[in-house]
């Protein structure tokens, strides 16, 4: 019996060494490519709180009309010489933005085999829209601005975490489509959290960045960092005119001690250094979570070095794609797909023990409360190979429900929106500041709050007859050289439905 235990252990330590080699070599490392190199940012352009400071370094040329996920640069037209340029050209803002593209796609393809864009078969993209400190996804692609902060021009498509979050938005509407018009604040959080995830995720594919942030974090990842920290020099411009909406070093820092809230609790917009039912704002509690998990989970490894740095990475990105396609769209969100990930890591990934540092951080945040967390480890969660290889069966639309907006001076009894109703996988919501869990809101309850979070923050488009009081509520920091509303009231049918027209990640959003 010891000889055949020794051979089974020669056997899975072989296996395990050649799955550490392939996870080496990322996506983007594995494909033949064309000849050449051109100059992008390592991450942000960025650093701190300072609006410069980003790394270059050279980068195979992306070719971004590859599967997976093939995308196209619409604008500008045509692509520069596949060269390293000098920052501060528009031919580097090309490449830095092509590569960050490319880097992204083949993270999340991989994980996502055979699934396609919800806006086509190819995503657009146009790299400069028009003057604003913004970008967004809707579904005809991603929009990128220009903007000033203190006489600067700084571009939102010249930063990959800013390139990566917008990406995340596209993929995550790809594969769990009902979450773009759902009626709720806890799912449109999610999306914005899903795109901090996927920004993050998307730099660990650099071994640069890798080997950068342990030597900065001294290998405890979970400390405050150039990769913690996102959209730095976004931010900085954002500063400039509006110190408060942002955090002092950055737009986002994925380090936080934020604790869930039921949104219903909380104000409809606030200083960053507080929670609001803002989406971006609400996002950071489970994104917070996520990034202590994965700081755990790095933890858990034997060498805590740049390959097993990446190999977790890539291991995470499966627990969440997993998670999300099995999580029920209810109105507590942040708990399903959760309880699910936390199952999906008890059950595919026990040998790694992953579960532990994933509650850990789950509960620490609040996104589960601890009896919870420990009950959703037990959940039966498919095998690896029957979650890649399946098909979602959920409908793309939720149900829907009339929802009344007599009081709005719309004209109008009542409106249709898409309900974050579908029958709960898992009976889990938030924690409670105190004992227990947080109440679970109604899905009607859920609805309502939201229509009236969006006419508070003047993201719903109101049309009125002229001269007649109704619900619109202006923006004085608007864009005034595109639209920015989110939101927008459609004749479909002979009945009004609340839809939504764009993921917009302005600082004042969503």
């Amino acid at each position: 019996m010891a000889t055949k235990r020794s051979k089974r252990a020669s056997k899975t330590s072989a296996a395990r060494s050649k799955r550490k080699i392939r996870a080496r070599a990322t996506p983007t490392e594995r494909r033949a490519r064309p000849k050449g190199a051109i100059n992008a940012w390592e991450d942000d352009p960025g650093a701190g709180a300072q609006p410069s400071g980003g790394q270059v370094l050279q980068r195979p040329v992306p070719v971004l009309r590859d599967a997976p996920f093939p995308i196209r640069i619409a604008h500008p037209a045509s692509a520069p010489d596949a060269k390293p340029h000098p920052p501060g050209t528009a031919q580097f803002r090309y490449w830095t933005a092509a590569e960050a593209l490319r880097r992204g796609a083949d993270f999340w393809g991989a994980l996502l085999p055979g699934t396609s864009w919800e806006v086509g078969s190819i995503l657009p993209v146009d790299l400069d829209f028009g003057s604003d400190l913004n970008a967004f996804y809707d579904r005809e692609g991603l929009k990128f601005f220009h903007g000033t902060g203190a006489g600067r021009t700084v571009f939102s498509g010249e930063s990959p975490d800013v390139v990566c979050h917008e990406l995340g938005h596209a993929v995550l509407d790809s594969f769990k489509p009902q979450l773009f018009d759902a009626a709720s604040i806890e799912v449109a959080a999610f999306h914005e959290s899903f795109g901090d995830m996927s920004a993050l995720l998307s730099a660990l594919q650099l071994p640069s960045v890798r080997e950068g942030v342990l030597v900065e974090t001294g290998g405890a990842l979970g400390r405050s960092s150039r990769l913690s920290r996102l959209a730095e020099q976004l931010a900085w411009a954002i500063r400039q005119s509006v110190p408060s909406a942002v955090e002092p070093d950055c737009l986002r820092n994925a380090v936080n001690t934020f604790f869930y809230r039921d949104p219903d609790t909380l104000p409809t917009t606030a200083p960053a250094a507080s929670l609001s039912s803002e989406p971006h704002s609400l996002s950071r509690v489970f994104t917070g979570a996520f990034f202590e998990g994965l700081a755990g989970m790095l933890a858990t490894t034997k060498k805590k070095d740049e390959a097993a740095l990446l190999q977790v990475s890539q291991d995470m990105g499966a627990i969440l794609v997993q998670g999300i396609r099995a999580a029920s769209v209810v109105p507590t969100f942040f708990s399903q797909v959760a309880a699910t990930m936390l199952g999906v890591a008890a059950s595919q990934f026990s040998a790694q023990a992953y579960e532990l540092p994933l509650r850990s951080g789950f509960v620490r945040h609040g996104v589960l409360p601890p009896a919870m967390a420990l009950a959703a480890t037990r959940a039966r969660m498919p095998r690896r190979t029957e979650a890649f290889a399946a098909t979602p069966t959920e409908s793309k639309s939720l149900p829907t429900l009339h929802l009344s907006v007599a009081e709005y001076g719309l004209g109008i009894p009542s409106i249709v929106v898409y309900a974050a109703a579908e029958p709960k996988r898992l009976e889990v919501s938030g924690a409670a500041l105190a004992v227990g869990a947080a109440p679970s809101p109604g899905e009607d309850k859920a609805a309502k709050s939201f229509f009236e979070d969006l006419l508070r923050r003047g993201r719903l488009k109101v049309v009125t007859k002229p001269g007649k009081p109704g619900a619109e509520i202006m923006r004085s920091s608007a864009a005034s050289t595109h639209e920015t509303h989110t939101h927008e009231l459609r004749r479909e049918g002979g009945q009004m439905v609340l839809r939504r027209v764009r993921i917009d990640c302005g600082h004042a959003c969503c």
